[in-house]
């Protein structure tokens, strides 16, 4: 563990004033940003129809999203720490909002490709911007359990966002439908831009001589310790953008319509909410090794009986399977201020982010094309094996985190 006395002063380490109005503002923020993000869910079987689009330029359409957010957080964390997280944070959240009202304009994959991506770079501020910001704000005790509310929002989000979009599409249309919630976001930011006012973001801090040559840079206590999470964290986003692109399709295949699409994903974003909160307790009394292993193992075995399952069973199986690909989730983002000093959490966080949002491009367009060479079954077949190789990552980690 670092010396207490290489923790820097200031007000990037400083607590907040009003901690639980601004873990309310930016839960708000994660929901808003995440129903944004995961809507393009339900979205992408509707897409499909409407422009002739094969599993490939489904994942294409994912993948703009996502490479969007792997290129802009960890600029966004560094940039916050100049320009004020409250400022970027703002600015993203209206932008995002915009975004999403104007894919209703699309006439071509080319079109929708470039705003699903412009709305994927507005949205990217939220995860590293808000994480730092609630992680300063508990600096002082309760952190980890704030950042478990935090990522609980997200899927609260998430749900809320699913079942109300996969029932409006039926009534007004999805281009309607996107132009309605994209107005709500922007809205929303102007919410945040007031109760966000005391937020400046991290002004250059005051080091002790014994951390002074260390002010640069990451700001890594335990450099191996986090490149061991951020791989689990990894392998965790591929396999759950993989199955959360493609499970729709399966479900079409079973007879679902939109509306029942939109209901499973409320399902699994449910289970999602849950399966954070649960397995951030679980964490707390079994350990972070235990509690990931076991989310993994019920991954691969959840993907496939969803697979085997007729509707009905599938249906029924969504929230647990939503329950194990977002349970890993509390535990990996808790554990990372452990190994980050604390006037470099914004860009630690971006990092993590980065690397799990690479994995979440990349990994809709392999699986696309496993899908189009091989299947829908082979496909999912193969994201349960990914979801296993987590596994020997995690065990890599039980010496870092005692140390933690």
């Amino acid at each position: 563990m670092a010396d207490e006395r290489a923790v820097p002063t200031g007000l990037g380490a400083e607590p907040d004033a009003k901690p639980a109005r601004t873990l309310t503002t930016v839960c708000a923020a994660h929901a808003a940003h995440d129903g944004v993000h995961d809507s393009i869910y339900v979205l992408l079987p509707l897409w499909a129809e409407a422009f002739g689009l094969n599993y490939a330029q489904v994942g294409l359409l994912k993948s703009a999203f996502s490479g969007a957010l792997a290129m802009f957080q960890m600029p966004a964390g560094i940039l916050s720490e100049r320009l004020g997280e409250r400022f970027l944070l703002v600015l993203g959240t209206a932008a995002a909002g915009i975004g999403y009202a104007m894919l209703g304009l699309s006439t071509s994959f080319l079109m929708l490709f470039a705003i699903v991506a412009l709305t994927g770079l507005a949205s990217s501020v939220q995860h590293p911007i808000g994480s730092a910001v609630i992680s300063k704000a508990f600096a002082q005790g309760g952190r980890r359990a704030a950042l478990g509310v935090y990522n609980f929002s997200g899927d609260v989000g998430k749900m809320a966002v699913a079942l109300l979009l996969g029932s409006a599409v039926t009534y007004v249309g999805w281009r309607t439908a996107t132009l309605g919630y994209g107005l709500v976001v922007v809205a929303l930011s102007l919410v945040i831009l007031v109760m966000l006012r005391e937020i400046r973001g991290a002004a250059p801090p005051v080091l002790s001589p014994m951390s002074a040559a260390a002010s640069g840079g990451w700001g890594f206590t335990d450099r191996r310790g986090y490149s061991v999470l951020s791989g689990i964290h990894v392998v965790d986003c591929a396999c759950r953008t993989g199955v959360l692109t493609f499970v729709p399709f399966a479900l079409a295949a079973k007879g679902a319509s939109a509306a029942t699409i939109g209901l499973a994903f409320a399902l699994i974003f449910a289970g999602g909410a849950a399966g954070k909160l649960v397995c951030g307790l679980l964490g707390d009394r079994i350990g972070l090794i235990r509690t990931v292993v076991l989310t993994e193992f019920a991954t691969a075995g959840l993907i496939i009986a969803t697979l085997l399952a007729p509707l009905w069973g599938a249906i029924v199986l969504l929230p647990l399977l939503g329950i194990a690909l977002n349970g890993t989730s509390s535990v990996l983002y808790g554990t990372v201020g452990e190994f980050v000093r604390a006037d470099r959490q914004a860009r630690a966080f971006g990092l993590f982010y980065t690397l799990g949002s690479i994995a979440g491009t990349l990994s809709p367009i392999a699986f696309g094309v496993v899908g189009d060479l091989a299947g829908l079954r082979v496909t999912l077949v193969s994201l349960a094996v990914v979801a296993l190789l987590a596994v020997p990552l995690t065990l890599m980690l039980r010496s870092h985190v005692s140390k933690a």
